[in-house]
């Protein structure tokens, strides 16, 4: 292979998904030649892959369910569920969406696009990083690697079920929804989907070898998951897979469930989301002496910048192994595009990332905000959790929809909101209203100055934030008079959110 580049590129960007595409925006916005790598499609993950077809589907199953729980209303309707003008919406609608973004990627010049698979060679004497793509050399003085993830299958399954084994890569495919599927892994991806199959009318089994959903560290918030999710989903939680084998009508599950019994369960599908990973590896990374931990992922990455060491080497995105979320990967892009070579910025720009954020889209949703129960506990962190159950709570029991608890965490001495862990009807609000809060670092009375209006699902919250600031005050106790007179007022306007201050 020739080693003369045939092209010189001040920055190189390798894979064109959220994290790469915004990179590549913003490192033209500075002025600089740049070449953006890609192989395979030129739209994104997510709009391939992951959040947009996995909530069109639940977008139909949440139809299905609101459908058969309507006799509780009194509205009574026969339900018939046409899979395959399911599977043609989800993939109608995604071609749609990934419209959009090629048209973003048409409107770039031919000359900064390569179609292609990048391989790095190595450096030459100026210390530009050399990359193969196709029959070319480019000699790259920043090169930043936004290849993303794939979906991880456990050595084996892929000889032994051949097409019977599905990812999120090759879901949304299918032309009809199947009769039925075993799904394995609980994270957000195998809850979403498996949840969403069975509300659609498919028999679904989930597998998960311990008994977390969602990544859930609150073993309160969890319990209640798990009993939300059970009136719709079958699951096998704490189950150990044994064998499978690939049947005349699709897979074979030989596992051993909870109590130590040997279980078999049939379908036509196993759909592995046991996790994605990154494939540095590939991609000839070691040809830059970057060592790689043992999940695949640079061990000198700065977590502030993406870069790597004091190389020339930004990682963005699901490569980089934060966190695999899109707002995530956007801020990485752009942080690492106007980190690139000689970008007129200043240090101010670099940024911590922001309050960690997760949700999964299931019913109830599944959310977790800022620092999670197990990280507190693990930094022996003092702190008091507020607590609300949703089963009785006035808007939730009206929509039906009473399912669920939230958990806020803050600190005893102050009541700093620092996170939070819910299965909640609404969830996916609740979550956002509380990583603002804990962005502006307000406390749980301050936040209740806020308007609650009546009745609305969010109004949970509120009692949650109450019950901090009870615990709160328990420290009077321990203060001076002057200071627990001032706490117990602050309480007592706060309760109060929405009334008239002359009024109080």
């Amino acid at each position: 292979m020739q080693s003369t580049p045939t092209h010189t590129v001040d920055v190189a960007v390798i894979g064109a998904g959220t994290a790469g595409q915004s990179a590549f925006h913003q490192v033209k916005k500075c002025g600089k030649n740049v070449v953006i790598i890609n192989a395979g499609s030129w739209t994104t993950t997510c709009v391939d892959a992951g959040c947009m077809p996995s909530k069109l589907l639940l977008a139909a199953a949440e139809r299905a369910h609101l459908a058969h729980t309507a006799d509780e209303f009194g509205v009574i309707t026969q339900v018939q569920i046409d899979g395959k003008a399911v599977m043609q919406r989800v993939q109608r609608e995604r071609a749609r969406l990934a419209s959009y973004v090629q048209a973003t990627v048409d409107g770039w010049d031919d000359d900064q696009k390569i179609s292609g698979t990048a391989r790095i060679v190595g450096k030459n004497a100026d210390d530009q990083t050399l990359l193969a793509v196709n029959d070319d050399i480019i000699a790259a003085d920043t090169l930043i690697i936004a290849t993303g993830s794939t979906p991880s299958v456990p050595d084996g399954w892929a000889d032994i079920l051949g097409d019977r084994l599905l990812t999120s890569d090759t879901v949304f495919d299918l032309p009809d929804l199947p009769k039925s599927l075993a799904v394995v892994g609980a994270g957000a991806i195998g809850l979403e989907l498996a949840q969403a199959f069975s509300l659609l009318g498919v028999r679904v089994r989930l597998f998960n070898r311990d008994a977390t959903l969602g990544s859930l560290s609150d073993d309160d918030i969890n319990a209640a998951a798990i009993d939300s999710l059970a009136t719709m989903v079958d699951m096998a939680l704490n189950a150990t897979i044994d064998t499978l084998t690939q049947t005349d009508n699709g897979v074979c599950v030989y596992y051993t469930d909870c109590d130590g019994n040997a279980q078999t369960f049939e379908a036509e599908y196993l759909l592995a989301a046991v996790g994605r990973h990154a494939e540095l590896e590939k991609l000839g990374i070691d040809k830059l002496d970057i060592a790689l931990d043992d999940k695949g992922y640079p061990k000198d990455l700065d977590p502030a910048t993406g870069q790597i060491g004091k190389r020339p080497v930004f990682v963005a995105g699901d490569a980089s192994g934060h966190f695999p979320l899109l707002h995530i990967a956007n801020i990485e892009g752009t942080q690492a595009g106007m980190l690139a070579k000689d970008c007129p910025i200043t240090a101010d720009y670099i940024r911590d990332l922001p309050v960690p954020l997760s949700v999964v889209f299931c019913l109830p949703n599944i959310a977790q905000i800022g620092q999670t129960y197990a990280q507190l506990k693990d930094s022996d962190t003092d702190f008091v959790t507020g607590k609300v159950s949703f089963a009785n709570q006035g808007r939730s029991r009206v929509m039906g929809v009473n399912q669920g608890a939230l958990h806020i965490y803050a600190h005893r001495s102050d009541g700093k909101l620092l996170g939070a862990s819910m299965v909640a009807p609404d969830g996916e609000y609740l979550a956002h209203i509380l990583a603002l809060a804990i962005m502006q670092r307000l406390s749980a009375s301050e936040l209740l100055t806020m308007p609650f209006y009546h009745p609305t699902i969010i109004e949970g919250m509120r009692t949650a934030l109450r019950d901090i600031v009870k615990q709160c005050l328990a420290l009077s106790d321990d203060e001076g008079t002057d200071t627990a007179a001032a706490r117990a007022a602050e309480t007592k306007n706060a309760a109060l959110p929405n009334v008239n201050p002359m009024l109080r």
